[in-house]
C-alpha cells in the first residue's frame, strides 16, 4: 500500500477511536434493538421512597431521562398492560399517582386509605387493588375513570392484594391476624376469610385462576388455597386451604413460572430457594442460592430464575431445567426488586442501600458455549429505591407490549 494512503488510514483510525468511545456502549445497545420504529418506547420506573420521586430510565440507552415528583414515601409500582399508564403507591400520603407513560408526567392522584404499600392491576387494565395496611381494607380503583370505586373491609394488617388472571377474585394476605381474605371482585365483598399460617405475606395465583399460594414468614410455610368462586362446600364456601407446606426459614416472596407448573420460594433466613410443584402441592427440593434472598424472577421461557441476595450483594442465576445455580453477579448494596427488559436480555436490579439500579447483561452464546452474565452499568436513582417496573409500548397505541 502506498505510504500516503496508509498515512491517511492511520489518521482516520486515530480520529475515529475517541469518537466511537465517546458514543459509549449505550449507542451500540440502541443500535442492537429490534427495529420497532421511532414510536417505540421502553422505560423502567423506579420509586424512590425517601426522595418522594420516581426515576424514569430509558431501557434503550440505560440513561435516566426524567425524575417525576409523586406523593410521600412512594413504594409499590405497577404498569397497565392495556394503557400507557404507570401507578405509584404513596405510603406516606395515602394515595396513588397515575403517570402517563407517553408524557412521563403525573396526570391524576387518587386517594386511598391508611398506609398502602402495593398495587395490583387486573389483566384487562380496568381495575387496580390496593391493600391498606393501616386501615384493614382494600381500595378498589376504576382505572378508566380514575376514581375510587370503594373499600372492602378485610383482616388486620393487610399487606398485599393480588387479583386473579380472570379478574374474578382478589386474594389478600392479612399479616396481623394470620388470615387470608378472598374477595369477589364483581360484588366487591369478602366471600371467605381463611385462617392460614403465621404472618402471611406474598401471594401468587396460577394462570388458570384456580389456586393461590401465600408465603407465611412467621411459620416457614406456604399455604395452598383453592379458589372456587362458583362452588359451595358443606360450610357454604368453596374457597378453602388445600395444604400447608414446610419450606425454608422466613419465606418472603414467590416467583411463579409463566407456565404455572412450579413456584419458587425465597427463604430469607435459610439462604435458599424452595421449589413447589403446584399441581400436587409438594415441595420438590431446596437449593442454597445466596445470603438472604429477597426477590425472584423467572424468564418468559421458563428456563432461568434470577434471585436478589440482599445479604451478599449479588444476583444468582439458577437454571430451572438443570436444577442448579449457574452464575452469580455482584451488584450494589442490598439488592431487592428485579425487572427484565422486553427482550429478556437485561436484568435491572434495585440496590436499596446504594440508591442505584444495576443492569446485568445476558450475552447470547455461540453454539456449544455457555451463556454469560455480566454487570453492564449502574444507574443512580433516588434515595431508598423500593419498586421497579418496565413498560414497553408504541406511542399512540393502547399500550400492549410487542
Amino acid at each position: 500500500m502506498p505510504r500516503p494512503i496508509l498515512r491517511k488510514l492511520l489518521i482516520i483510525i486515530v480520529v475515529l477511536i475517541p469518537v466511537l468511545g465517546g458514543l459509549g456502549w449505550w449507542y451500540f445497545r440502541e443500535q442492537a434493538l429490534p427495529d420497532y420504529g421511532p414510536a417505540y418506547r421502553e422505560y423502567a420506573y423506579v420509586t424512590n421512597g425517601k426522595s418522594n420521586t420516581v426515576t424514569v430510565i430509558d431501557v434503550r440507552t440505560f440513561q435516566p431521562t426524567k425524575t417525576i415528583a409523586v406523593g410521600l414515601e412512594p413504594t409499590g409500582v405497577a404498569a397497565n398492560s392495556k394503557k400507557n399508564e404507570i401507578y405509584v403507591v404513596n405510603t406516606g400520603s395515602n394515595n396513588v399517582s397515575v403517570i402517563d407513560a407517553e408524557k412521563n408526567a403525573v396526570v391524576a392522584t387518587i386517594g386511598v386509605h391508611g398506609k398502602p404499600y402495593f398495587i395490583d392491576v387486573s389483566e384487562d387494565g380496568k381495575r387496580a387493588y390496593v391493600a391498606n395496611s393501616g386501615s384493614a381494607n382494600v381500595s378498589v380503583i376504576d382505572l378508566e375513570k380514575r376514581v375510587l370505586l370503594g373499600n372492602v373491609r378485610v383482616g388486620s394488617g393487610p399487606g398485599l392484594a393480588r387479583v386473579s388472571p380472570d379478574g374474578a377474585t382478589v386474594v389478600v394476605s392479612n399479616r396481623a391476624d394470620n388470615t387470608v381474605s378472598v374477595i369477589d371482585a364483581k360484588l366487591l365483598r369478602v366471600r371467605a376469610t381463611l385462617p392460614v399460617c403465621q404472618q402471611p405475606e406474598d401471594i401468587a395465583i396460577l394462570p388458570d385462576s384456580g389456586k393461590a399460594f401465600v408465603t407465611c414468614s412467621g411459620s416457614s410455610q406456604v399455604a395452598s388455597i383453592a379458589l372456587q368462586p362458583n362452588k359451595k362446600s358443606a360450610d357454604g364456601n368453596g374457597d378453602h386451604v388445600l395444604a400447608l407446606m414446610d419450606v425454608g426459614r422466613t419465606p418472603v416472596s414467590l416467583a411463579l413460572k409463566p407456565d404455572g407448573g412450579e413456584l419458587i420460594v425465597c427463604d430469607f433466613d435459610s439462604d435458599s430457594i424452595s421449589i413447589i410443584e403446584t399441581a400436587n402441592n409438594e415441595v420438590g427440593g431446596s437449593t442454597l442460592i445466596g445470603q438472604h434472598p429477597t426477590r425472584g424472577l423467572v424468564t418468559r421461557d421458563n428456563s432461568r430464575l434470577y434471585t436478589s441476595n440482599f445479604g451478599s450483594n449479588n444476583v444468582a442465576v439458577y437454571d430451572i431445567d438443570l436444577g442448579r445455580r449457574i452464575a452469580s453477579v455482584a451488584v450494589g448494596s442490598h439488592p431487592d426488586g428485579l425487572a427484565l427488559s422486553q427482550d429478556q436480555n437485561y436484568l435491572l436490579v434495585l440496590d436499596t442501600q446504594a440508591g442505584d439500579v444495576t443492569v446485568i447483561q445476558k450475552r447470547t452464546p455461540r453454539k456449544l458455549e455457555p451463556t454469560e452474565y455480566s454487570l453492564l452499568t449502574m444507574i443512580p436513582v433516588g434515595v431508598q429505591p423500593n419498586g421497579i417496573v418496565v413498560k414497553a409500548f408504541m406511542v399512540g397505541t393502547a399500550g400492549k407490549k410487542k
